[in-house]
C-alpha cells in the first residue's frame, strides 16, 4: 500500500527517482510499473500487477466510455525501476502531465500519483475553499 508525499526533481533525462520506502513494494513486482495519464492532470503508477487489474476495468467499459479507454490504456507505457531505484518518464507523459522538474510523488493506496509540483500546489488550494464533502463529513477525525 502506498501512502504519503515526497517532493522530488527528476533529472534531465526525465528519471525519477523514486523514495525509498515504496521501493520495497516496487521490488515485489519485480521493479516492472506501468504509467499512464489521469484525468486530473497527474500521471498515475501502477505496479504491473495492479496494472493489469485496473485495465481489465478500463477495457471492459460500455462503448459510450471508449475515449477513456484510449485515455488510459492509450497512454499506458511499461517501464521498469532501475538497480538504484530509477524510473523514465517519457517525454510524452510528461508533455502530458506538465511536469519538467519539480515534482510531487502521491501514494494513492494501490498507486502513486505523480504531480507537476506547482499545477498540484495550485490544485490542492483550489479543492480546500470548497465546502467537504458529504462522505468526508461523516468520518470521525
Amino acid at each position: 500500500m502506498f501512502q504519503g508525499i515526497s517532493s522530488l526533481n527528476l533529472d534531465a533525462k526525465g528519471r525519477l527517482s523514486v523514495p525509498t520506502r515504496y521501493r520495497d513494494a516496487l521490488i515485489e513486482c519485480q521493479n516492472q510499473l506501468t504509467i499512464t495519464r489521469h484525468p486530473h492532470g497527474c500521471l498515475m503508477i501502477f505496479r504491473r500487477t495492479e496494472w493489469k487489474s485496473f485495465s481489465d476495468q478500463i477495457a471492459s467499459l460500455p462503448m459510450e466510455a471508449f475515449w477513456y479507454r484510449r485515455y488510459f490504456l492509450g497512454h499506458a507505457m511499461d517501464v521498469d525501476m532501475d538497480a538504484t531505484g530509477r524510473v523514465l518518464i517519457s517525454p510524452e507523459l510528461r508533455a502530458n502531465a506538465g511536469i519538467s522538474k519539480e515534482a510531487v510523488l502521491l501514494g494513492m493506496g494501490s498507486f502513486l500519483e505523480l504531480w507537476d509540483a506547482e499545477t498540484y500546489a495550485a490544485q490542492e488550494a483550489e479543492a480546500m475553499k470548497g465546502d467537504m464533502p458529504e462522505a468526508l463529513k461523516r468520518l470521525s477525525f
